[in-house]
């Protein structure tokens, strides 16, 4: 028998993948915003939004929250086509795997053991970024895809009226998960289900095994004798759904019903006392339970954000309410690196999570910053408000990407970025070289640790033999010290058994691609392709509608970055 073989998915550039810098995060406490006053001991200031590119934002996280994100919730660019319409399909459908691609794999090693990842994403690629998640994470560890009823109406300017996306889960490991993800909670209208005809004093109950079924053995074809003194048998070619013992024991303990006069077929009872405490998630989101993108932004971002134009197809707060319900805990961490109108992390806040969002268009500062104070301030009646009980509290913290630690300068030579500092220049050494970013307060060459016994030492200055006798001094025999220096002057710097001496930036010259702000794909402006390259004349682009909204068309320039208007994002 011939081995098997294992499928993937191929595209164009597959196996061209980003050098990423992993850039370091610079707070402005300008744009943080938190409640004036502490509203309960459960109140979380520590969360993040981040401005910048979503791919070097991930990047820049992975060294301080790599295997602590619970849940990760995005909604990526669904990749319509008019964003490409200067390229052939292939192209288009390869550049946007790429760039999912990249991103789910840090994404995934951010995930704690027992996280999950969430994507909505429609049926023009959602079978695609199936396979690529299923060979990022495995295929052991994707856990189902839901329906989930995005538009309650039905368009007639269309071959179909397309009602809704799909949300793709998996998990980092599907055994882990699985035995502590959690169930809905119950409804009234789920507990409604039970009654009590015959005043069973252990409640209300549901009928259980009952009945007959088309599908049996002959062990599940004999005779019972009801209360009335009837005795009844399936009919031919069906059989009882339990088996005598079972009805046996529950005689025993009076869970059979057979009607108000005892001459019915007999049902087991099932109590509401007995039953789980929630429901098992099903695959088919109504928008009935959820909500629908009409209803986010009709009966909620219009009202909170009034005079700001809303997104064009946002998500409700309620379908994050299912998810985060099934997926975390209070207190849990939750990632949405798409983070749109910041939908996720008004919800994660009103739960009681703690939130990290990262965005780079303009809409982080005129929808989420605004959305995001009003729900610290309890002004944000809509959404799951009222369902939660939410009244206020807690903040969040902001911060953008800081520039590329090196920059060209005049003579083309690399040389550190003039926009750096001390304190950023230490952090960026310390995040390139593996360190902890930990300045000490007594000891001046102590900039960060990687053990107890193991620090780093930041400095632009040129060290003489000196200046290292003194550094290998003062850190003694049991320790030992990564010199991270402008430059040095002395012959052999491995005389000092404890010192490690590099030069800067030279040390880090090959780590990454610097100096590349940018991982989104802006092509909008690109000419298409003509077979003389001197009539080439540059023309406004025009975007393909294909069932797409104004909106929606005008954001496809920018697949995976900034967007020029409001997109139909989270």
């Amino acid at each position: 028998m011939a081995p098997k073989t294992k499928l993937e998915l191929t595209w164009i550039g597959k196996d061209q993948r980003p050098r990423l810098e992993p850039r370091i995060l610079v707070e402005d406490p300008t744009r943080a915003y938190h409640a004036a006053t502490r509203r309960s001991e459960k109140d979380i200031f520590d969360n993040r939004l981040i401005f910048g590119d979503n791919l070097l934002a991930l990047k820049a996280l992975e060294q301080e929250f790599a295997g602590k994100v619970k849940c990760v919730f995005i909604d990526p660019p669904y990749n319509t086509g008019s964003a490409f319409e200067h390229y052939d399909d292939g192209i288009e459908h390869s550049l946007w795997l790429s760039l999912i691609r990249d991103r789910i794999e840090l994404l995934r090693s951010l995930l704690s053991e027992t996280g999950t990842l969430w994507i909505t994403i429609d049926d023009n690629e959602c079978h695609y970024l199936k396979v690529v998640c299923d060979e990022v994470f495995g295929r052991q560890n994707f856990v189902t895809s839901f329906a989930w009823e995005k538009d309650e109406g039905r368009r007639g300017d269309t071959h179909i009226s397309v009602a809704h996306d799909h949300i793709l889960l998996y998990a980092k490991r599907f055994d882990a998960w699985r035995v502590q993800r959690n169930l809905l909670p119950r409804t009234a209208a789920h507990d409604a289900r039970y009654k009590n005809p015959d005043n069973d004093p252990r409640g209300p109950w549901l009928q259980g095994d009952n009945g007959t079924a088309k599908s049996g053995s002959d062990k599940l074809r004999y005779p019972i004798e009801l209360p009335s003194g009837r005795k009844v048998v399936p009919p031919a070619g069906n059989y009882w759904r339990f088996s005598t013992d079972t009805l046996a024991k529950a005689l025993e303990d009076g869970r059979v019903w057979f009607g108000k006069t005892g001459d019915s077929l007999p049902i087991i009872k099932r109590y509401l006392s007995g039953v789980q405490d929630g429901l098992v998630p099903r695959t088919w989101w109504p928008a009935d339970d959820v909500g629908s993108n009409q209803e986010a932004k009709r009966d909620h971002l219009r009202k909170l954000l009034p005079d700001i134009e809303p997104f064009a197809t946002p998500k409700p707060e309620r379908l994050f309410t299912f998810i985060l319900h099934i997926a975390t805990n209070p207190g849990d961490l939750v990632l949405d690196s798409f983070a749109g109108s910041g939908t996720t992390g008004a919800v994660a806040h009103k739960m009681g999570r703690r939130w990290i969002m990262v965005e780079l268009g303009e809409h982080c500062h005129t929808h989420i910053i605004p959305r995001l104070k009003k729900v610290v301030d309890g002004e944000d009646p809509g959404g799951i408000t009222d369902a939660a009980g939410w009244k206020g509290g807690g903040g969040f913290r902001y911060y953008r990407l800081a520039p590329s630690l090196l920059e060209k300068d005049r003579f083309g030579n690399w040389i550190i970025s003039k926009q750096y500092n001390a304190a950023m220049l230490a952090e960026a050494m310390c995040k390139l070289e593996g360190f902890t970013y930990a300045p000490s307060e007594t000891e001046y060459w102590q900039h960060g640790r990687s053990t107890e016994h193991d620090f780093v030492y930041v400095t632009t200055q040129t060290l003489g033999r000196e200046d290292l006798e003194r550094l290998s001094d003062d850190v003694g025999p049991r320790r030992t010290l990564l010199v991270l220096c402008g430059a040095f002057r002395v012959r052999n710097p491995d005389d000092f058994s404890n010192l490690t001496v590099k030069k800067i930036p030279k040390a880090v010259m090959a780590r990454c691609e610097w100096g590349k702000d940018d991982y989104s794909l802006e092509i909008r402006d690109l000419p298409a392709a003509v077979a003389d390259p001197a009539a080439a004349k540059p023309e406004p682009t025009k975007a393909t509608p294909r069932g797409r909204t104004k909106a929606d068309r005008r954001a496809q320039g920018d697949l995976f970055g900034a967007s020029p208007k409001p997109t139909g994002k989270t």
